[in-house]
């Protein structure tokens, strides 16, 4: 089963405990990066954490939850291999996955309303990457990576 980080900052814990809660009892491997409390925090710092782990291997997939997902996503791709999204409805995140092979998924705590967030979250971890001409891509993207490193 996949190994999942999981973080928020104050906007998503409520989110982030209901998934940490629902994607264990479906069997994934969940680590819990905080936050723990609702006093407000900073984003990078969670972000940091999720990113670095699946940079390094030590998860699968991450997943980011902030007020609208956008500086979770930003901060998340500062890390080499990760490619990270804020999606909020079912066809970003199934494309997402089939077409950009992201492994950091980012969710607004603030947005996404009474929309199934679990459903969301879990549709986007059973869709596969598609390969073909979306690898030719996303190596293209590695290449870019891998050039501003240097």
């Amino acid at each position: 089963m996949l190994r999942i980080s999981l973080a928020s900052d104050h906007r998503g814990i409520a989110i982030k405990g209901r998934l940490s809660q629902r994607l264990t009892d479906v069997g994934y491997v969940i680590f819990d990066e905080g936050t723990h409390g609702e006093a407000a925090v900073d984003y990078p710092d969670f972000a940091q954490v999720v990113a670095d782990k699946v940079s390094r291997g030590e998860a699968d997939r991450g997943i980011l939850i902030c007020g609208t997902g956008i500086g979770m996503a930003i901060a998340a791709n500062k890390f080499p291999g990760v490619r990270a999204a804020p999606c909020y409805d079912e066809v970003m995140v199934e494309l997402s996955r089939r077409h950009n092979d992201v492994n950091v998924l980012c969710l607004p705590g603030d947005l996404i309303g009474d929309r199934p967030v679990d459903d969301l979250v879990l549709l986007w971890l059973r869709t596969d990457f598609e390969g073909g001409r979306h690898a030719r891509r996303i190596g293209k993207i590695v290449e870019l990576e891998n050039d501003s490193g240097s």
